[in-house]
């Protein structure tokens, strides 16, 4: 009761401020939902400083959605969730401005305390006449739009700051803390830093998500700024450093000690990295191999021709040869490799080499650069993930990342396309807008899939089978025009960050208005640099950016920087953690490949991408009503990173895997059967449209595909296009390699020091049964997919489920019929017809023997076991 009595004191309050805050909104557009446009007196980014503070930077922030200000209605025996949202505020204020007392970090000035966030524009203020005392402090954390913020004044801040005119303050080595002239211009500094000195007042000022977050960010840039000026012996020794990192509690990453540059000072100069030459002479034994297993055949076929009567007809078996090769190719290269595993070299997996970086490159210095370190923009693409399980945690984990780049002298922004949000209710909508607009994402929603024109005012196609290539390039296309119009701006030699900021947003109104409403679209939505692709359940290592940037510098030949990944697990349920193990035996694989020499990867994610390249091999389109665009990534395929990969390589890029950061980078797995299953076939599918023609098309195109031949006429290796072309038949016989595969992935593993041989091998061995099973019974399913290919049939994919689900036992049941009734019905109807060949026909015609039966059985009984045995939500049997 006494918190509803507290909650009831302070509605009256509440419900008067919020009062205030209705009378200073702006009137809402047409569309309640679509983003609004800001107020000349409002920031246009957060990440942007004034010109006379820094040199301009990308991004500017068009206009930021206001926050619903309505409450929800309560009775006697419920409060307004709007009131609860307040007194919380007010309590973690005061608190922690207790804690900002206790730690003697205020003299009780007029410019000192806490903010903690009420709703947008709203803040609850510790002390009270923080809010109104002319200072302009309020004003300023109002504009910078965070959720917890407060001042920290200290002698040793002050001392430091009157005696510098330098625009940062080093706190560690490679970390430098920004500098603002004034609160002016607080609402332009870098959020990603979480915190800033401000000259003239002599303070810093602290800002996180998270009340506790806050206290410790500010406790480490202090006990920082005491080891860089006077010695490890004054604030944190190394003991307590290594404390801090174990226990999961410093809020600031602690960057490791790192060479501060490059021998040539610019960065542009890389190592030698030399060709491997390792996985070409295991191509070449597997194709020895591959030629003395069919030419013995041959042989034999010839021997007893020439003993024969001469029937010259069956010399047309060679007609088999061409697909013989290529059904068996991936057998010798599996079987070459698993013994090279085994006995091979492996020092090349912690090098660096042409292809493959085992070791993390000398990372650049903003000092000696020469230029401003390159902007990485975050592209993530997203649907209809739930915000705060799957969107969240991955954003958090982003922006620690660029907290750490820009602290490190960078600067970068994050770029969602949400193709969900034109999808969801108002409610959801809004929500993440104001989500968005909290954390300084720019994003762009296109319009809901809508080819009659049902639903809007006039009809809306979102191609492709799979549509995530159609929504980055449609967000892509947005960027780009905002560019094309910016550019027509002449800009002189006195051109200001704020008057950029000006002309981005008449320019993103300008673009809005040519989409007529079709489009929605806030916040930062320029491109840089390079691009760091990410999937909606990604985490990133915080020292990630800088690391790639430099390797991207360095070799300028690099279009794509691919990253292994560990997993991220969800549920921990024996399907996904089978799965789980599965993909790191895939990517081990890879790694130990690329070492050797061989073409890496591009696995559509966790991947630094150059801007430069991308926009070399875009081609242009026109629409149905004579517009023309770019077109970046390939609508008509489902294969969109392998496409992307590809036409990169076909003039002249390459694609390098970098395994140095570890598990660092980790990726989501799918969660039930279904998933798996579809993500299966999309593979085939997609490996099949990037190389035939569907068979309507074979008389006036060809049986191959233009993207192909390209590949084979292409100067990339021999070998690589020999393993690419292998590696596209591996999902249709990879269970022959179940027990020399598993037991050469233990021992390179062992090798490469990653794990015990004999735990290992465990691990390997007791998921043999769920893989064959799986892999059993899929072959219906991929052969669905590649005669839909072949034949023109219409087949899609929507998105992969990021959150687990809980389900009764009988709702699964039901959803395993739905989904596998064809499945089903095959499995019935074969087993019939077994059994009637075995015993109802005449004896000489019945079909008894294992050699002919084990085949079409185990088809059988693992397209039946498939969607049940491989159920979590089945097998734990839950009501």
């Amino acid at each position: 009761m006494a918190l509803k009595d507290l909650i009831s004191r302070n509605e009256g309050e509440s419900s008067r401020s919020r009062d205030d805050a209705r009378k200073t909104e702006r009137p809402p557009p047409e569309n309640p939902l679509a983003p609004k446009t800001r107020t000349s007196n409002e920031s246009t980014e957060s990440g942007s400083k004034p010109a006379s503070f820094t040199p301009m930077q990308l991004g500017p922030s068009s206009a930021h959605s206001s926050r619903s200000s309505g409450s929800i209605n309560c009775s006697n025996s419920t409060v307004s969730s709007d009131a609860v949202r307040d007194v919380k505020a007010e309590i973690l204020a005061n608190w922690l401005h207790t804690k900002q007392e206790e730690r003697v970090w205020t003299f009780g000035d007029a410019d000192e305390g806490v903010f903690m966030k009420k709703s947008k524009g709203s803040y609850s203020c510790a002390p009270f006449a923080l809010q109104s005392d002319g200072t302009g402090l309020y004003e300023a954390v109002t504009e910078l739009n965070v959720r917890c913020a407060m001042t920290v004044n200290t002698r040793v801040i002050k001392y430091i700051l009157e005696r510098t005119q330098a625009q940062y303050v080093q706190i560690q080595t490679g970390l430098r803390l920004q500098v603002v002239p004034d609160f002016e211009a607080l609402p332009y500094c870098q959020r990603g830093q979480s915190a800033a000195f401000v000259a003239s007042r002599g303070i810093l000022i602290v800002w996180q998500d998270d009340p506790k977050l806050t206290l410790e960010r500010a406790e480490f840039i202090i006990n920082c700024l005491m080891r860089m000026m006077c010695g490890a012996e004054y604030g944190y020794d190394a003991q307590d450093l290594e404390l801090e990192k174990a226990l999961g509690k410093n809020p600031m990453v602690i960057i490791e000690e790192y060479d501060d540059g490059f021998y040539s000072g610019d960065g542009q100069e890389d190592e030698q990295r030399d060709m491997k030459m390792w996985q070409a002479a295991y191509c070449g034994l597997s194709i020895l191999l591959l030629t003395a297993a069919i030419g013995s055949g041959c042989r034999q076929i010839a021997i007893e021709e020439f003993q024969a009567p001469k029937h010259w007809l069956r010399l047309l078996f060679l007609i088999c040869i061409p697909a013989q090769v290529w059904l068996s190719l991936f057998f010798f290269q599996a079987l070459v490799g698993n013994l090279a595993q085994i006995c091979g070299p492996t020092h090349q997996m912690k090098s660096n080499s042409r292809y493959y970086s085992g070791k993390a490159p000398r990372k650049i210095n903003r000092d000696t650069f020469g230029k401003p370190l390159p902007h990485v923009t975050v592209q993530m693409p997203v649907y209809k993930e739930g915000l705060h399980t799957v969107i969240e945690p991955t954003v958090r984990s982003l922006k620690q990342a660029i907290s750490t780049y820009e602290l490190q002298g960078g600067s970068a922004n994050i770029f969602v396309n949400d193709d969900g949000m034109q999808l969801l209710g108002a409610e959801e909508a809004q929500e993440r807008q104001e989500f968005y607009d909290e954390h300084g994402i720019g994003w762009v929603a296109r319009p809901r899939h809508d080819p009659k024109g049902e639903h809007g005012a006039k009809p809306f196609v979102r191609p492709g089978k799979f549509k995530k290539a159609s929504n980055m390039n449609y967000a892509l296309r947005i960027s780009c025009r905002v560019e094309d119009l910016m550019a027509q701006q002449p800009r002189g030699e006195g051109w200001s960050q704020l008057e950029e900021n000006a002309l981005y947003k008449e320019v993103m109104e300008a673009v809005m208005t040519e989409h007529e409403g079709e489009a929605w679209a806030d916040g930062n939505i320029r491109i840089g640099d390079y691009i760091l692709l990410v999937d909606s359940d990604t985490r990133v290592p915080s020292d990630c950016l800088l690391e790639a940037v430099s390797e991207m510098e360095q070799g300028q030949e690099v279009a794509i920087l691919q990253y292994s990944s560990g997993v991220m697990n969800v549920t921990n349920n024996f399907f996904e953690n089978g799965i789980t193990f599965f993909t790191n035996m895939i990517y081990t694989m890879i790694k130990f490949a690329v070492a050797g020499g061989d073409v890496a990867p591009f696995v559509g994610h966790n991947a630094v991408l150059r801007w430069e390249a991308v926009q070399k091999i875009a081609y242009e389109v026109t629409e149905a009503n004579g517009n023309k665009y770019d077109k970046f990534w390939s609508e008509e395929t489902v294969s969109e990173d392998f496409d992307m990969s590809l036409r990169l390589q076909s003039v002249g890029y390459i694609i390098r895997l970098a395994s140095y950061k570890g598990d660092g980078f980790k990726e989501g797995v799918s969660l039930t059967v279904y998933d798996e299953l579809a993500r299966w076939e999309k593979y085939a599918y997609g490996c099949n449209e990037l190389i035939f023609n569907p068979l309507v098309y074979w008389l006036t195109k060809g049986p191959f595909t233009k993207l192909f031949r390209t590949f084979i006429f292409s100067n990339m290796p021999l070998a690589s296009k020999i393993t690419i072309m292998a590696y596209i038949v591996y999902f249709a016989i990879v269970i022959v390699f179940s027990v020399l595969g598993n037991i050469a992935l233990a021992v390179l593993r062992h090798r490469i020091e990653e794990e015990n041989i004999f735990r290992g091998l465990w691990t390997n061995m007791k998921w043999i049964p769920l893989l064959t099973i799986f892999l059993g019974g899929i072959s219906l399913h991929v052969s669905q997919a590649l005669l839909a290919h072949f034949f023109s049939w219409p087949l899609e994919w929507g998105s992969t489920s990021k959150e687990s689900e809980r389900v009764s036992f009988f709702v699964a049941i039901s959803r395993v019929l739905r989904k596998f009734k064809w499945s089903f019905m095959f499995c019935l109807g074969m087993t019939a017809t077994m059994i009637t060949m075995a015993f109802a026909l005449q004896e000489d015609w019945r079909i008894k023997e294992l050699i002919a039966v084990w085949p079409m059985g185990t088809v059988v009984v693992f397209h039946f076991l498939l969607p049940i045995v491989l159920n979590p939500q089945l097998m734990t049997f839950t009501w």
